[in-house]
C-alpha cells in the first residue's frame, strides 16, 4: 500500500542537521507514527514521504520554507525579568507559554543578562535545514475514528 492521504504510516528516522550532528531519532524505539495529510510531520517530510511503500527507505534534505519556516528576528525580544513573577530562576533554553496577538505561543529564554531576559518565539529548528534518513515500516488504512480526529490511536500513536 503506498503513502497518501488518509494513511496511517510508520517510520523509523534519523533528523541530522547541516553538520552531520544527530537532532533526534527513533531507531532505537517505537516508530514515529502519524496520520497522513494531517499536517501532523512537517509538509517536505509529508511529500517526501507520499508514494512510498513499506520496505522503502530515503534520504531527504527539507528547506526551511518546509519545515518549521526561517528565522524570524522579529520573534525576538528583551523584556524585564519581572515579566516572569514567581519564577525564580530563569535560564537560557527554559520554555513558557505566553499569550500573544496570535493566540498561546511557547517562547523559550535565549539570554539572561541582569533583569533583561531575552525571549524566542521561534520554534527551536527555524532557518535549519533538516536532513532525514528514514525507512518506512508501516502503511495502513485509517479508521474512521482517526480521520475523525485527525490523528492516528492504539499501539504507537496518540490516544
Amino acid at each position: 500500500m503506498q503513502i497518501a492521504d488518509n494513511k496511517v504510516v510508520s517510520i523509523h528516522y534519523t533528523l541530522t542537521n547541516d553538520d552531520g550532528e544527530v537532532i533526534d531519532s527513533s531507531r532505537d524505539a517505537e516508530p514515529l507514527v502519524y496520520l497522513h495529510g494531517a499536517e501532523n510531520i512537517i509538509p517536505g517530510l509529508e511529500q517526501a514521504l507520499a508514494g512510498k511503500v513499506a520496505g522503502d527507505d530515503l534520504k531527504v534534505s527539507i528547506a526551511p520554507s518546509d519545515a518549521y519556516g526561517d528565522f524570524d528576528e522579529n520573534m525576538v525580544q528583551v523584556v524585564p525579568r519581572e515579566m516572569f513573577q514567581g519564577v525564580d530562576t530563569l535560564e537560557p533554553g527554559m520554555e513558557f507559554q505566553a499569550q500573544t496577538s496570535q493566540g498561546v505561543q511557547v517562547i523559550r529564554i535565549a539570554a539572561v543578562d541582569g533583569d533583561d531576559i531575552t525571549i524566542d518565539g521561534n520554534h527551536p529548528l527555524a532557518g535549519e535545514t533538516l536532513h532525514f534518513d528514514v525507512s518506512v515500516a508501516a502503511v495502513r488504512e485509517a479508521s474512521e475514528e482517526e480521520l475523525a480526529h485527525g490523528h492516528v490511536h492504539g499501539h504507537g500513536g496518540c490516544h
